[in-house]
This record gives structure tokens, C-alpha cells and sequence, in this order.
């Protein structure tokens, strides 16, 4: 169960039945100068037009497919009356028959005036930016073999194939990414499980990386006897990769990654010994289009935002911690009893 104390965000749980705050961190009572337990959830935030989702919910809440409530902007109501926007997103919590018995609502502070952020198209143009240098490379590496396949030695041919093996990949990643923030928006992801062995799936994630990273320094350590997942592999590897290729981008090429069981859950870190992030952005690095003013920032600041999403699919947590100067850990937990939760009647 999710501790909001724990929440980098200003969060909230209301009971689903009378709409009421039944529970609120401290960071969302400072967010709203009052104290929120009790408190209607009509008289703690309004919508800025007709919505259902806030109004009442939605009918969809009825189905288990459905996670939760997409994010937008809402009106926080202070106590002097008046209202501050907030991006506001919420996640159904069901009861064993699967009604919605709470929803957790986080909460956080609209862009300042003067902050864009981006919109659909301008999402696609910057991915499509990231699309470029991948599909260039499978481009010009393939020409080349077709046009003069005889007089290239053996060694480069693999090493050109090798390349093109692994943009394909990342250009396979970015299109999933697209894919993924539609489906963890409306609640609609669908998880494809299967026993996971995490050990070998880090092993792999690390020596593709190195193909990208030249001198990354990386070696898995996992606990012995580490069990196996059930999960997505394909979503597992997808968040896997997105906290060590950041590390190596952002923090250094000196990557941990390390595995071992906590408190009934398959928990993996990844540390990188680079500048750290400051305490002013740790709360907001998984926040939806997020980069950090830190030397020059690549891609559309949805890597983070989307792990968090897929972690929390699965059950469990993604976090970060961050020392500046001495670098920084992302740690994503997996339960052990995943098996046994989906299968329950």
C-alpha cells in the first residue's frame, strides 16, 4: 500500500462513496493553507469546465480496466477564496469484488506563467527529432552494405548489422513510449506477464547500452537465488533501460545496478556517482515533460514519467533519492506475490 507520506507530490485518498478526504499529506494541506481531512472533495478542487471525472466519476470507474483519472488542470479553493490551478490526476484504489472503494488524487502546482507545456503536436515533433538520427544511421549503414557488400571485410559487415540491430531498437522504443503515454493516460495498459528472470534481463539491457555508451562500466550484482517476476518483460526492460541509459547520460558512465528482496518485493536500483540532482528538481523528475537545465537536455522529458507508470502497473514503486556532488539512485520494486494478486478471484 502507498504511504502519501512517501509521495514526492501533494497527494489526497477520498472515499469513493460520500467524495470526502480521508486522508492528506503534508504537502498537500501546505499546498491547499488548510486542513483537508473531512473536507468535501467539491469544496477542496473544481473543475475548469464540465467534467464528469471530477464532478462525479465516471462511469468507466466501473470497469477494472480502468486505472484511474487521466491528469489535467484543476482550480484549488483557498481559504481566502480564492483559486489556484493545479495539474490534478487520480488512480482508483478497488476493494476485493473490484469497486472503486478510494481514489488516491496527486496533486501539483500548474506551470508558472511564461512555462509551456507542449502540446500533442509539439510532443510528436520532438519525438520524431529523436527519431532521426536512429533511422539516419539504419539508413546509411544499409546503403552501404547493399552497394558494396563485396569489398567490406567480414568484422565490419557484423559491426554495421550490429548498429543497425541496435537503432532498430531504439527506434522501436520511442514509437512504444508514444504508445505507452495514450494507454497510461485513460488506464487502458495492458500487461503481458510471464515469469521475468531480472538478473539475465539486466545483463542484456547493459550490453545493448554499451554499444551507445562507449565505456559504460556496469555490472549487474543480484543477490543469489534472486527469484523471478512475474511481469511484462518487454515493460520491465523498457523501465530497466530508461534508469541506466539516464544515468549514463546524466550522472556517469560508473553505473550500479543491484538487485535483492525487500519486504516481499523484487527491488533493483540503479546509482550513478555523477553531480546529483538538486533537491529543488528531485520532486518533479518524474513529473510528465520534465528535462533538467543540465548541460544540454535530449528527448521529451517522458522517459521518467512513463517508468513511474509502468512500475506502478505492475504493483509497485519507482523512487528516486539524490545526494548533489555525489550522485544519484532510482530503485523500482516489483512484487513477489504478483502471481497470486492477478489470479485472484
Amino acid at each position: 500500500m502507498i504511504e502519501l507520506s512517501d509521495l514526492p507530490t501533494a497527494a489526497l485518498i477520498v472515499d469513493a462513496a460520500d467524495r470526502r478526504v480521508v486522508e492528506a499529506n503534508r504537502d498537500a494541506e501546505r499546498l491547499a493553507r488548510r486542513p483537508l481531512v473531512g473536507v468535501a472533495l467539491d469544496d477542496v478542487l473544481s473543475p475548469e469546465d464540465a467534467d464528469p471525472a471530477w464532478e462525479r466519476w465516471h462511469p468507466s470507474s466501473c470497469l477494472r480496466s480502468v486505472r484511474g483519472i487521466p491528469e489535467r488542470t484543476v482550480r484549488l479553493r483557498l481559504p481566502d477564496g480564492h483559486q489556484l490551478p493545479v495539474l490534478a490526476s487520480g488512480r482508483y484504489r478497488r476493494d476485493d469484488s473490484g469497486e472503486v472503494a478510494s481514489v488516491l488524487i496527486e496533486l501539483r502546482p500548474s506551470m508558472p506563467r511564461g512555462r509551456h507545456v507542449p502540446s500533442g503536436i509539439e510532443i510528436v515533433s520532438t519525438v520524431s527529432h529523436e527519431l532521426r538520427s536512429p533511422l539516419t544511421s539504419v539508413k546509411g549503414y544499409t546503403s552501404l552494405l547493399l552497394n558494396r557488400w563485396d569489398r567490406i571485410a567480414d568484422d565490419q559487415k557484423r559491426m554495421m548489422l550490429s548498429q543497425v540491430h541496435h537503432d532498430a531498437d531504439r527506434v522501436t522504443r520511442l514509437v512504444t513510449e508514444l504508445l505507452d503515454i495514450s494507454r497510461l493516460e485513460t488506464g487502458r495498459l495492458h500487461l503481458r506477464r510471464q515469469l521475468v528472470d531480472l538478473v539475465a534481463l539486466a545483463a542484456s539491457v547493459v550490453e545493448k547500452l554499451r554499444m551507445e555508451h562507449e565505456g559504460l562500466a556496469c555490472e549487474p550484482s543480484f543477490e543469489s537465488d534472486f527469484p523471478k517476476v512475474y511481469a511484462d518483460p518487454d515493460k520491465v526492460e523498457q523501465v530497466l533501460t530508461n534508469l541506466v541509459e539516464n544515468a549514463a547520460k546524466y550522472g556517469s558512465l560508473d553505473v550500479e545496478v543491484v538487485g535483492r528482496v525487500v519486504d516481499g518485493s523484487a527491488c533493483v536500483t540503479v546509482t550513478d556517482h555523477g553531480e546529483g540532482i538538486p533537491t529543488a528538481d528531485l520532486p518533479r523528475v518524474f513529473t510528465k515533460f520534465f528535462r533538467r537545465d543540465h548541460g544540454k537536455p535530449t528527448g521529451s522529458g517522458l522517459g521518467l514519467w512513463i517508468s513511474r507508470g509502468l512500475v506502478e502497473a505492475h504493483g509497485g514503486r519507482l523512487t528516486a533519492t539524490s545526494n548533489e556532488g555525489e550522485g544519484s539512485t532510482f530503485a523500482f520494486t516489483i512484487p513477489l506475490d504478483a502471481f497470486e494478486r492477478a489470479h485472484e478471484i
